[in-house]
């Protein structure tokens, strides 16, 4: 039975990815900030996959709460086959000289160094294996740039940069490293970056079928489950109705 490790579960793609990896059969640890998401996803897991499940409940923004989090793993869990780094969000959507500096810290910290301190953690036990498999998930911003996403944007294009440089630094210990750039989907993802204003929220998805967090969870499961010898080096995956990250046909419904 493999066992995977997935950051930011409490909601979106982490959910939805911990739902279709433990009906793979997968063993899970679980990561979060909200406690009763954690627990409730949990129960969940067990009752409907009987799967076993261990919940973290930490912020990977802390490098110190990261280390007792994977410290805390009990020894039979520990040979972590696949790794979701799923933590991340988008805070704020104003040009440049309008934006917030808590907002900047917030998305550094969370997108880039927390995926850090993760990825450190796990890639030990990685290389004495000489197996494992990392998927990072990136977006569209990570590809290309957009009014109003400056440094958002610089966080996924780092979570790109950093994903190559995992493949080429750990190729040598047959360790797959893979990324998914989503690029229009409804979750809670508006609604943090609008600082939880539904109406701004709501408008981002007028007039457009965007994905949901089902379709990043089965783009998840086709790159974990190639073969041996295949490593799928990155998905983009867009809404028909988004050409990219700025073009976009409001005006049909499909």
């Amino acid at each position: 039975m493999k066992t995977a490790l997935i950051t930011g579960t409490t909601s979106g793609f982490g959910k939805a990815i911990a739902l279709r990896l433990a009906k793979l059969g997968y063993r899970l640890i679980i990561t979060g900030r909200r406690k009763e998401r954690l627990d409730e996803l949990t129960d969940r897991l067990k009752a409907e996959y009987s799967t076993e499940v261990i919940p973290l409940c930490f912020d990977v923004r802390d490098k110190e709460a990261c280390k007792d989090a994977i410290a805390s793993i009990p020894e039979n869990f520990r040979n972590i086959d696949v790794l979701v780094n799923n933590a991340g969000l988008a805070a704020g959507a104003a040009p440049f000289d309008e934006s917030l500096e808590d907002d900047f810290e917030r998305m550094i910290d969370t997108n880039i160094k927390g995926l850090l301190y993760i990825t450190k953690l796990i890639v030990p036990g990685m290389i004495e294996r000489q197996s494992g498999h990392i998927v990072n998930i990136s977006s569209i911003s990570g590809i290309e740039v957009y009014p109003n996403g400056s440094v958002y944007c610089a966080t996924k294009h780092a979570v790109n940069a950093i994903t190559k440089g995992l493949r080429i630094d750990l190729v040598k210990h047959n360790i797959k490293v893979s990324s998914i750039s989503p690029g229009m989907v409804e979750t809670e993802f508006a609604l943090v970056r609008y600082h939880n204003d539904e109406e701004k929220a709501k408008a981002v998805y007028k007039g457009i079928v965007p994905l949901n967090a089902d379709d990043i969870a089965e783009t998840l499961e086709f790159i974990v489950t190639r073969p041996t010898h295949v490593n799928i080096i990155d998905i983009q995956i867009n809404p028909t109705q988004q050409a990219n990250t700025y073009i976009t046909n409001r005006k049909q419904e499909i």
